[in-house]
């Protein structure tokens, strides 16, 4: 399989060029500095360029079978940016499967009808500005009619593969407290190459 790998010099992206290489799929890795690769392998094609430019994307997209990202919010608006990019150049280019890590602020509120749960402050957290980006990047994939999944993890540790989460459509694991990065990557990449999990939202915890 044909993966263009986002994100991959990140704490979950490295873990999932990991294992993509170690299955012998073919993984293109689009990056600002490639020297923060450190891995080798006849498999692994590392393109130098920015996400938010729209001939990187294009070219970067062309020929793949599934796209992974685990862009973060790098503190301002990459995600709306980059996006309707990505969307563009998936859809030109025939490509339709799409997995992105997201957060658990997005996920659907239990206790609160029809609200997220940043919204309803079920995260508690203080500020919903990452929350709100990833919002927006996940409505722009529900509405692209592309084949797409978005990973929820909760609070993210580092950490090895426990191998004994839950996942939850929508929603996150009831009393669901961490998630390592581990099990967050490994989980990720999973969906990707069996296809599950389309067209929604994927809450994780332990």
């Amino acid at each position: 399989m044909r993966i263009l790998l986002l994100g991959a010099t990140g704490r979950v992206g490295q873990r999932i060029m990991e294992r993509a290489l170690m299955d012998k799929h073919e993984v293109t890795a689009l990056v600002r500095n490639p020297n923060k690769v450190t891995l080798s392998s006849d498999q692994l094609t590392l393109l130098r360029g920015d996400v938010c430019h729209a001939d990187v994307i294009h070219a970067a997209v062309s020929g793949m079978d599934v796209i992974i990202s685990c862009l973060g919010t790098d503190g301002g608006t990459v995600l709306t940016e980059f996006t309707p990019l990505l969307i563009r150049a998936m859809q030109a280019h025939g490509v339709n499967r799409v997995v992105t890590v997201g957060t658990a602020g997005i996920l659907q509120s239990r206790e609160h009808a029809g609200l997220l749960r940043y919204e309803a402050r079920d995260s508690r957290r203080s500020s919903t500005r990452a929350a709100e980006e990833h919002r927006r990047a996940w409505e722009m994939l529900a509405a692209s009619g592309l084949r797409w999944t978005v990973v929820c993890p909760t609070y993210l540790p580092d950490g090895e593969p426990q191998g004994s989460f839950r996942a939850e459509r929508d929603y996150l694991p009831e009393g669901g407290m961490s998630i390592t990065v581990g099990d967050t990557a490994a989980f990720t990449y999973q969906v990707a190459c069996a296809d599950e999990y389309g067209e929604c939202r994927v809450g994780l915890a332990y």
